[in-house]
């Protein structure tokens, strides 16, 4: 696909504006999720049986008195699976129901079905389980000193690592604890399953990632994937926690449903959805770098501990992107990055939005400002001076050229439009009069690598049709999750037959209709999707516009389709008219398309090759004050500038942006998972658990797209990705935070900050760099 396409005059539709296809029906509240849907008569209501302890040998279940209960269909767990009792994303060995040992609190046991949603909730309260305590392991270190692991290590490595820090001028090291974080979406975990004819099953399901429903029910049911189809109109919200774990839920909605013959409804309350589902994957970071007396790395080493939980999920393509999103925007002549799957006995950590690449790049930019703050260098200079590009070197050590680089461009732009020398000096003066309410500043930029770590995995379908009137149907494998791909994707359809936008029939992601789909993650739902729609789409255009030729009696590159007509010099019908026509000449006015991301390859095994189809590219400046007596934070203004391409719906993309950026400060400052000594999850809702409100927004908020960059790489109308990005850009306040707490010190120092910068952690850097001052004026006396 070119922009200059010869049936495709101007840009009517790519590129505005508009607003999300189910905007005023979310406002309004007519929005419809599963829980909204008609019940069926007869329909069943299915809760969990949770485990109440981290670890334990179960010894039996018994579900008499929940049986005994007034409306109870039954109860089921792992004896009762006619198929495979397998959940695995990626491995076998995990399981849906658990078999003979218990390997976190708010492990599925079993599954109880009653004709109402409390009683159900309640008769799985009243099945008793005998459980053998075990030891639990719910540490990550600790799982670390055990060699206690789900999957091998991973490692990347690039020159000679040791040699290039022992040689350094300075060497420096450290550890970097950072936190998990709860998807919280509004909508929790949720499916509606209802059985057919001949053991066939249809399954509502809230997920990212509707093949995989189909696959893991089949597998559950006993039966071949052709029996099962699953469909997702919406999500209330996903962030990759519906990417793997809605299989759980809605194999057990089919279960019931298949053992009763009747529709089932499974949904979690919040409680037992944080309890039960896993999180963005907690770490800690171990490193050491060599530097130059200029601040420029010679050679660093980085070992990751990271929290996989009780099974391997998502875990291995996580910390595989931890690995490759370590270097960010900085060439590492001589790297060795290695990370371990740590097994605790905790719920087993998925996908996040970001997936792995956060805890990378807060890594990255914990090192540089150490860097910089331990040698006595301006942290900005540190960054550029190890940039990628022609001084430094160009190449990533997995092996993957930056060819796109436009980290300069977006970072002396960010730097320009926040005003950066002017308020840099302002900050300083008022931290030099305020002994209290300490102000911070800091720069970060992001280069974020946009395709699935498997390369399989990046391909999708679309099934466009033209109906006789011009209308069009647009089905395609990417999920909506109110991120705004539908209408992203519609957009590209209605640019390509140049009609209006409401020609196109947005409809529910379907296995039935497009096949063997990829998760709707990784930001590539619009690269992958918006492209198979594009192919699908022209294709029958192709074959219209020959029919248009034929009746106008011209060639075919003197046909152009503008505003719903299609023309020949002077002479014009209109869209539907030339699709009746072609019908009438039986001439096919339905496409499949697909789409294979070209040029990716990735070796597992030695960790090298090319695994991202191409880079996207932002900068923030973020300002914010801390109490240094209370430890609270405000994040005061925040200024970004994001690289999109050629945007398909700058509207929508800004909104990616503010919300990526937000939810990723919120990983950083406010989200804090804590789990008691006997491996009990006690943040369970939004009385314990704080995600962002309106309030934490910063009130100077300048979001900007990049103008005039369209993509290097030929993806659908030279857009880029946009849903994961920009949540890294969030490290800038995590940055300012430690920026506030440095100015106590006029010393070189790098205070030592956790993440999430809660009050009590900044009030733990805070007091640790006084100690460290006392300490340093003591042994200098």
């Amino acid at each position: 696909m070119t922009d200059n396409s010869p049936h495709i005059v101007q840009r009517s539709i790519v590129g505005k504006g508009i607003a999300h296809d189910s905007a005023a029906r979310h406002v309004a509240g007519e929005a419809n999720y599963i829980d909204d849907m008609p019940e069926l008569p007869g329909t069943l209501h299915a809760a969990f049986v949770l485990s109440p302890v981290a670890h334990g040998r179960l010894r039996s279940i018994d579900p008499a008195q929940a049986l005994a209960m007034e409306g109870v269909a039954g109860v089921w767990w792992a004896r009762d699976v006619p198929g495979h009792n397998e959940v695995g994303p990626i491995l076998n060995g995990e399981t849906l129901f658990a078999e003979d040992i218990v390997d976190h609190e708010g492990r599925v046991i079993a599954v109880v079905a009653a004709r109402d949603f409390e009683t159900a909730y309640r008769a799985a309260k009243k099945v008793k389980v005998d459980i053998e305590p075990l030891e639990p392991v719910l540490d990550i270190e600790e799982a670390h000193r055990r060699g206690s692991y789900v999957l091998p290590p991973q490692e990347v490595i690039d020159g000679d690592a040791a040699k290039a820090i022992a040689g350094a001028p300075h060497i420096l090291s450290g550890t970097l604890h950072m936190g998990g974080q709860d998807h919280f979406y509004l909508e929790t975990q949720i499916a509606y399953a209802i059985p057919g004819e001949n053991g066939e099953m249809l399954v509502h399901s809230s997920t990212q990632h509707p093949t995989e429903v189909q696959h893991h029910v089949a597998l559950i049911l006993g039966l071949h994937a052709n029996a099962v189809e699953c469909q997702v109109r919406r999500m209330g919200g996903g962030f990759g926690g519906k990417e793997s774990q809605a299989t759980i839920i809605a194999g057990a909605a089919a279960l019931v449903a298949a053992k009763t013959g009747k529709p089932c409804k499974l949904r979690l309350k919040r409680r037992d959805d944080m309890a039960g589902t896993g999180k963005r994957h907690d770490y800690v970071a171990n490193w050491k770098v060599g530097v130059d007396s200029r601040g420029r790395i010679r050679g660093l080493d980085v070992e990751y501990l990271a929290r996989a939980g009780n099974l391997p999920d998502l875990t291995g393509p996580v910390i595989t992107r931890t690995l490759t999103h370590t270097d960010n925007a900085y060439h590492i002549p001589h790297a060795r990055f290695i990370g371990h799957a740590c097994k605790t006995n905790t719920v087993s950590n998925t996908a996040f939005r970001g997936f792995g690449g956060p805890q990378g790049i807060l890594t990255i930019e914990n090192i540089i400002d150490t860097i910089a703050r331990e040698l006595q260098l301006d942290p900005n200079t540190v960054r550029a001076i190890n940039y990628y590009g022609d001084e430094t070197g160009a190449v990533t050590p997995y092996g993957q050229p930056v060819e796109d680089n436009r980290l300069i461009e977006v970072t002396e732009a960010v730097l320009a439009s926040a005003d950066w020398r002017l308020r840099r000096a302002e900050i300083d003066a008022h931290n030099a009069a305020n002994p209290v309410i300490r102000r911070g500043l800091a720069m970060m930029p992001v280069k974020f690598g946009i395709s699935f770590n498997l390369t399989s995995l990046n391909q999708a379908g679309a099934l466009v049709h033209v109906y006789l009137d011009g209308s069009i149907f647009l089905n395609h494998g990417g999920t909506e999750m109110g991120q705004g791909l539908f209408v992203k994707v519609a957009q590209v359809v209605a640019e390509v037959f140049q009609v209006e936008l409401d020609m196109v029939r947005i409809s529910s992601t379907a296995t039935g209709k497009v096949p063997n789909t990829s998760a709707t993650a990784a930001s590539t739902g619009s690269d992958l999707n918006g492209m198979a729609a594009f192919k699908a789409a022209t294709a029958i255009k192709a074959r219209m516009t020959a029919v248009a030729a034929e009746h106008f009696g011209v060639q075919e590159a003197a046909i152009v389709y503008r505003e719903g007509r299609v023309h020949a010099d002077n002479e014009s019908i209109s869209f539907g008219e030339l699709a009746k026509m072609a019908w009438l000449k039986r001439v096919q006015l339905s496409e499949a398309g697909h789409y294979a991301t070209p040029k990716i390859h990735w070796d597992g095994k030695t960790m090298k090759g090319r695994p991202f189809f191409y880079f996207t590219y932002g900068a923030a400046v973020t300002e914010v004050a801390v109490d240094t007596l209370t430890g609270e934070t405000r994040c005061l203004r925040a200024d970004i500038l994001q690289d999109v391409g050629s945007p398909l719906n700058p509207a929508i993309d800004l909104g990616q942006i503010e919300g990526a950026f937000v939810q990723g400060m919120g990983w950083l400052t406010c989200e804090e998972l804590w789990w008691d000594k006997t491996g009990r999850l006690r943040t369970v809702g939004p009385s314990t658990y704080k995600i962002p409100g309106s309030r934490d927004v910063p009130p100077e908020f300048n979001v900007r797209i990049l103008d005039n960059a369209p993509n290097r790489e030929e993806t659908v109308f030279r857009s880029k990705a946009i849903g994961e990005p920009p949540l890294m850009l969030g490290v800038s306040v995590w940055l300012a935070i430690r920026d506030a707490i440095a100015s106590l010190a006029q010393s070189a120092v790098a205070p030592r900050l956790d993440a999430p910068a809660t009050p009590e952690n900044v009030l733990r850097a805070v007091n640790a760099l006084k100690q460290r001052l006392k300490k340093d004026r003591d042994d200098s006396r």
